[in-house]
């Protein structure tokens, strides 16, 4: 390399090692592999039926109403098609309104729209404006979010990166689909869980003992937390239609799922990436404790592991209440604007079931700082003893 230029490559892999490279590359061939894996059930879309994206060019609003915020009546829209085959045709379709503020959605000249046009042979059958077209500026912001952790972590942002698109992959190919086909969701949520920690935390931690002790807390810890879930389920009285969907998915042709368990899946699967995040930083800071004072007993280890765990803890409880909180605002707002009572707030079906995950997100959280610490003082301290022995001889 000339004098004065910098290596990119060397500052992209800084601090990597050969190993962790390799594993890398093995869950981007996963990623890949799991990204054109079918899921089953493309087979029940309509045949025939192209989606692209269009942009309106004329809107006929003779037939729209408006009601303070309910919208009735329907639009007549020109679509003009910008991709595919019919590609600068120009399709007319209705956007009828049901009168409800989450499903309807208004046109302007100059929207963009998702397009489903349904074909047989050369012709065009209909069209319909499914709604607008987000998938572009979802891109952007995906590609910019990629951009800063690159820029900021580099071969470690790369990583991070992969971890986000294999836990995505990895729910939406391998999960859901085995829970739409019968599998108990219970079980099949721990171990989609257990393999996703230890592919985030091996990524994240390295092939190492860093990473084995996160791993074994946060396994543990999952275990707990999906006892717990199961536990407190029925105590509570909650059925999984609490959840959004859950009953539109019976009346769309499987009825023999069971929305309880799907409900208690739901509550794990939450829980595990605030599990993992405690579990990585006991593991690191008892790591960074060792390598800095090898001679450390067993007893100093464990009591500064659980000292860290004691600080995350408080922070990390905090994390879930908001989290959970935040998507359930407007309807607590809404309870307070009624002046509904805090006994019959707490006893509604929707607030029970925030407080249930709530509560036992936390627990799993509350024991997987002690079970880290064990861990880590079980594996971490035989290294210290081996290489005083050897310095001894």
């Amino acid at each position: 390399m000339e004098p004065g230029k910098k290596n990119y490559s060397s500052l992209f892999f800084h601090n990597a090692q050969k190993k962790d490279i390799v594993f890398s590359c093995c869950i981007l061939l996963l990623c890949v592999i799991l990204l054109f894996i079918p899921t089953g059930f493309e087979n029940r879309q309509a045949t025939g039926v192209e989606h692209v994206e269009g942009k309106v060019v004329a809107v006929d609003n003779s037939q729209f109403r408006e009601y303070g915020l309910v919208l009735s009546g329907s639009q007549r829209i020109d679509v003009e098609v910008l991709a595919g085959r019919w590609k600068g045709r120009i399709l007319s379709t209705g956007n009828h309104f049901l009168g409800k503020m989450d499903l309807d959605r208004v046109f302007e000249i100059g929207d963009r729209t998702l397009l489903n046009i349904s074909t047989q042979g050369d012709i065009v059958a209909w069209a319909n404006a499914a709604d607008h077209y987000r998938l572009r500026v979802e891109l952007i912001l995906l590609v910019i979010f990629a951009c800063f952790l690159l820029f900021y972590g580099g071969f470690f942002g790369f990583q991070a990166i992969l971890s986000f698109f294999f836990t995505a992959l990895t729910v939406w190919k391998l999960m859901i689909p085995a829970m739409l086909r019968g599998i108990d969701p219970i079980i099949l949520s721990f171990i989609t869980v257990s393999i996703l920690s230890a592919a985030i935390l091996f990524l994240v931690a390295g092939l190492n003992k860093k990473g084995v002790v996160a791993l074994l807390g946060a396994t543990i810890g999952l275990a707990i937390t999906s006892v717990m879930a199961l536990c407190f389920t029925e105590p509570f009285n909650i059925n999984g239609a609490v959840r959004p969907f859950s009953e539109t998915l019976l009346y769309a042709g499987f009825i023999n799922l069971n929305l309880t368990r799907i409900f208690i899946a739901g509550v794990v699967l939450s829980a595990s990436g605030a599990v993992m995040d405690l579990s990585m930083d006991i593991s690191a800071a008892m790591n960074e404790i060792v390598s800095l004072n090898p001679d450390i007993s067993a007893k100093k280890l464990f009591l500064s592991g659980n000292n860290i765990g004691r600080s995350v803890i408080g922070t990390m409880t905090t994390t879930l209440l908001l989290a959970y909180s935040g998507g359930y605002l407007a309807m607590l707002m809404l309870f307070m604007g009624q002046g509904i009572s805090n006994s019959n707030i707490l006893n509604i079906n929707y607030t029970a079931a925030e407080i249930l995950q709530t509560v036992v997100g936390s627990f799993g959280l509350v024991l997987v700082a002690p079970i880290t610490t064990v861990m880590g003082t079980l594996l971490y301290i035989p290294k210290r003893k081996k290489t005083k022995t050897t310095v001894e001889k």
